[in-house]
This record gives structure tokens, C-alpha cells and sequence, in this order.
């Protein structure tokens, strides 16, 4: 077996995939990051290695999200992307020819407009979390009922009632005042929905021409209510692909696919960084007026890579006894 591996790491979840030869996900991971990243894909990496057979030759890694850089230092990735190209990727790859991709994490949203399968345009929430996946999960627990279950209330619901989304604190409040004037629940749910998709059509998908074929990912993709108000709202036809929840990694893997077929030999550390030592730190550079902030890795006490300095006095600078604080 060969495969190559993507890995999806940002503030809320970390995603980790395994892809064979023929673009098959073969294993998918979704884990909490708690705030060390590090320490949540070794043990990823753990549970994958498990689960895949101990002859599997890794090809090649790609690693994407807000923690990318320092992933692809720990892992030795072959592509290291941001998200808005990983997530083209897997959706262009999924979905042949799609144009908008309309995509719901559990704290952010984004919305990525191709065209000719290039991306042309993308906006991301930036003020509010109204319609991510943490404020529908702290509704769903306000109302007692299984987040798993929200969708299917929602469908549901004949009457949507109205209610005011621009905003996550005047939702909530409007929901409990609609149900303090004894609307039926899967009325309000119903409401709720359409007044998320409005609140992102308003704000990230604010003068973006959405065209179809549209894909709907990240977790909030799951809650079939929230596909039907985006369907009632676009008039256009809304795309799940299998792999909703974890496409920045499926993306990831695809750029790594496509890395090591230009005949470079991958980075690839192997599965024993899961039980390797690992220490971030970071230091002020004084050199110069800019005062850089400078973060430095240490794999088993070794400094294994800087960044963050402008001129590269640090980055190209890896030798341990020059280390000039940060990890110690």
C-alpha cells in the first residue's frame, strides 16, 4: 500500500486523512486541537498508524489551516498551503468544475469563487460567529436537543419563523423570545437556519457573484436544515461531498500527490515523530528597528527550524549552540 497523508490543523479541530495511489480516502481523522496543536497530530498520527497496514509507504504530506508552517516543520511536509487553495483543491477535485464553495468550520466561514477552476475571489467572517458550528452547538444544548438532531427539527418546520441573524447574541435572544410566544420548535429551528444563511449571504458572501455548481462543506454541512436554507435562498442546487467535514486535509493530500509527482523525493519524517519531543518557544530579535518576533521548533532539544524574522538572519541560522533563547 502507498498513500499520502493531509493534514488539516486549525484553531478549533485538527484533520488528518490517509489517501491511497487512486485518491481514495482510505482513513479520516477529526480531533479537538485544545490549543497545542503539536501534541493533537502526534496523536493522530498514533491512531493512524494503527489503523493502516505497518508496510504503507507514505509518498508524500501536505499539511494546511492556521497551523500549517508548524506542522509541515514537525512532519517534514512536501506542500505546505493555506486553506482557501486547499480547500479549491479538494472541492475542484470532488466536484468537477464547481464554482462556488461555501464553507462552515465550527468558529469561522469562508466562501471561495472559482472560475476555470482557478480561484478568483473569497472573503472570510471576520466580525461575527453567528452560523458557525460553535454557536449552532451552544443553541442546540440551550434547547436540549442533540446537535445531530437540529437538522432533521429543522426540516421539519413548515412555518420558518423569522429571526434576527445579523448578530449571535440578538439570535439567541430572538429565539427565546419566539418561543416565549409559543412558536413551534421546528418552526423556530426552521427560522433559525434561514436567518444563518442570511446573515453569511449578507456579510462573507456580500457581492460575490455565487454560481453553480455549489459545494457546501465543513461541519455545519452535516445539518441538513442549514443545505435547504441555502438551497431556498440561491435557487441553486447545493452539493455535500463524502468528505465534508475534513476537505482542507483531502486538500492537503492532493497538493502533496501532486508535489512528489514531479519526481522530489518527499520530506517526510515517518510516523515516529508521534513519539518524538517536541518544544516551540520564541524570541525578540534586537538587530534592528523591526524587532522580530521570532519562533523557533526543537525536536529532542535540536532546533529544527525559525521563522517569522524578515530578513532570515534566524531562519537560515539553525545551528543549536547559536540559539539565542526561546527554548531551552
Amino acid at each position: 500500500m502507498k498513500g499520502y497523508l493531509g493534514i488539516d490543523v486549525g484553531s478549533v479541530s485538527t484533520n488528518i486523512v490517509f489517501m491511497d495511489e487512486e485518491t481514495n480516502v482510505l482513513e479520516s481523522l477529526y480531533l479537538r486541537t485544545n490549543g497545542q496543536p503539536v501534541v493533537t497530530v502526534q496523536r493522530g498520527f498514533r491512531q493512524i498508524r494503527d489503523k493502516i497496514d505497518k508496510n504503507t509507504v507514505i509518498r508524500g504530506v501536505g499539511t494546511t489551516g492556521s497551523g500549517r508552517q508548524l506542522t509541515g516543520v514537525v512532519v517534514g511536509a512536501d506542500a505546505i498551503k493555506n486553506e482557501i487553495t486547499a480547500h479549491a483543491v479538494a472541492a475542484s477535485h470532488l466536484v468537477p468544475g464547481v464554482q462556488t464553495i461555501l464553507e462552515i468550520g465550527g468558529q469561522d466561514s469562508k466562501i471561495i469563487i472559482l472560475r476555470n477552476g482557478v480561484v478568483a475571489d473569497f472573503a472570510m467572517n471576520t466580525v461575527c460567529a453567528a452560523g458557525t458550528g460553535s454557536f449552532l452547538d451552544q443553541q442546540a444544548s440551550r434547547l436540549n436537543i442533540a446537535i445531530e438532531e437540529f437538522g432533521d427539527l429543522a426540516l421539519q418546520g413548515k412555518t420558518p419563523v423569522r429571526i434576527a441573524g445579523r448578530c449571535a447574541v440578538f439570535a439567541e435572544s430572538d429565539m427565546i423570545h419566539k418561543q416565549q410566544m409559543g412558536f413551534n420548535l421546528d418552526d423556530i429551528l426552521a427560522g433559525l437556519c434561514e436567518a444563518l444563511v442570511r446573515n453569511y449571504l449578507n456579510n462573507v458572501g456580500k457581492g460575490k457573484e455565487i454560481l453553480g455548481p455549489v459545494v457546501f462543506q465543513g461541519g455545519v454541512a452535516a445539518n441538513a436544515g442549514m443545505r435547504r436554507a441555502f438551497e431556498r435562498a440561491l435557487g441553486l442546487e447545493i452539493n455535500i461531498p463524502k468528505n465534508y467535514n475534513v476537505m482542507g486535509a483531502v486538500g492537503a493530500a492532493l497538493l502533496a500527490r501532486e508535489t512528489v509527482s514531479k519526481g522530489i523525493p518527499t520530506r517526510f519524517k515517518g510516523f515516529g515523530v508521534a513519539d518524538m519531543e517536541y518544544k516551540a518557544g520564541s524570541f525578540e530579535c534586537d538587530g534592528c528597528p523591526n524587532l522580530c518576533e521570532v519562533i523557533e521548533m526543537a525536536e529532542a532539544g535540536q532546533i529544527i527550524a525559525r521563522w517569522g524574522d524578515r530578513c532570515g538572519k534566524w531562519a537560515n541560522a539553525l545551528s543549536a549552540p547559536e540559539v539565542a533563547g526561546g527554548i531551552s
